[in-house]
């Protein structure tokens, strides 16, 4: 049974240094693992990829995550590049490449078959699963966040609302799906079968079918065949994949061989990790509190220039109100004036006798 989060923290604080001085943990060693027996994988294509975000949706769907600000149909979140977020497990960037129209590429975990962030961490919160995905383990991990740090994709993200419980955050593969026989969401909201699904060798074999039939249209290398010890997310492209955001430097040595020697020293982590997380807690609390602050001062500047706006409208409209007032007052002075001169000019020239004739009526 695996040690739950609040139990590896109890222990921690009860042990100090003393895991300082345990026996050094087995080096990962130079085993390849070449991948379960029949698992699955997904092929994207990009020279068939439209930009329409279905596999967005579809994702956000099938995994109950909340709404994105714009809706999916709003194309215009493509003009800016986008990355996975803790609500966001799959994200679709434009690229502009040497092809006159713009290529797509969707973005998510890329379910290594030996994962680095599986390598790194030291509570085994990661595991790559006979489905072909790399789950995880919210109850075992620690928030340490060395699977964002180790992933030479730099999928996972964080949330930092609390850092006693902690969640990572990234595409599943749909793996409560795949135990029911269903497809992965976006795969199954793909209009243009830029997605495919199925086992990994079969759709490595998909992948070499359609570079043959059309040499000309792609890029001769699946990637993600082979780089970091082969995925379980596997690209086909038009152009040379750097173009499109992926790395072309990563090599095809695998994580846990790269990281052999490094996790040698992990057993010293634990005896120093009440240190670390309340560093990274006052660290939480202090970029919390400045964010307060500023929010604090912005909104009193906002209140500020609102009422100096406000204050000098004010003042021109008073300023105006006085003005059309004297000159409504000079206009009624000038008519009651004129009026009055009328009226003398109208009694000069009556007739005399007329008022006693008047008064003889």
């Amino acid at each position: 049974m695996s040690m739950k989060r609040r139990t590896f923290l109890g222990v921690l604080g009860a042990a100090g240094l003393g895991a300082a001085v345990a026996k050094p943990a087995a080096a990962a060693g130079n085993h390849v693992f070449e991948g379960y027996p029949d698992s699955n994988a997904v092929l994207f294509d990009a020279t068939l990829c439209i930009g329409c975000r279905r596999c967005e949706k579809g994702c956000n769907e099938v995994n109950n995550l909340p709404a994105p600000e714009k809706p999916f149909d709003d194309l215009t979140v493509l003009d800016t590049h986008r990355r996975t977020h803790a609500d966001t497990y799959t994200v679709v960037n434009k690229y502009q490449t040497q092809n006159e129209s713009p290529v797509y590429r969707k973005f998510q975990c890329n379910h290594c078959l030996e994962p680095a962030c599986a390598s790194a961490c030291f509570v085994k919160a990661f595991k790559k699963q006979p489905t072909g995905a790399v789950t995880y383990d919210a109850s075992v991990c620690v928030g340490c966040r060395y699977c964002m740090v180790a992933c030479p994709f730099e999928v996972p993200t964080y949330e930092y609302d609390d850092p006693f419980t902690p969640r990572v955050r990234k595409c599943t593969m749909c793996q409560p799906r795949l135990l029911e026989g269903k497809l992965p969401g976006c795969v199954e909201a793909c209009p243009k079968e830029a997605l495919i699904f199925g086992k990994r060798d079969a759709v490595i074999k998909t992948a070499r079918e359609r570079i043959a039939k059309n040499p000309g249209r792609y890029i001769d290398h699946i990637y993600g065949e082979r780089e970091m010890g082969g995925t379980s997310w596997l690209y086909l492209s038009g152009v040379p994949f750097e173009e499109i955001g992926l790395r072309e430097d990563l090599g095809n040595t695998s994580a846990p061989e790269l990281t052999s020697g490094a996790l040698t020293v992990i057993p010293m982590v634990p005896a120093l990790w009440p240190v670390l997380l309340t560093g990274v807690w006052a660290m939480n609390k202090r970029r919390d509190k400045i964010a307060d602050e500023e929010r604090e001062q912005a909104v009193d500047q906002a209140v500020n220039e609102t009422k100096a706006a406000a204050d000098a409208k004010l003042a021109q409209a008073m300023t105006k109100a006085e003005a059309d007032k004297k000159a409504a007052v000079d206009r009624e002075v000038k008519k009651a004036l004129e009026e009055a001169a009328k009226a003398a000019e109208e009694a000069a020239g009556q007739p005399e006798g007329s008022e006693a004739d008047e008064e003889g009526k």
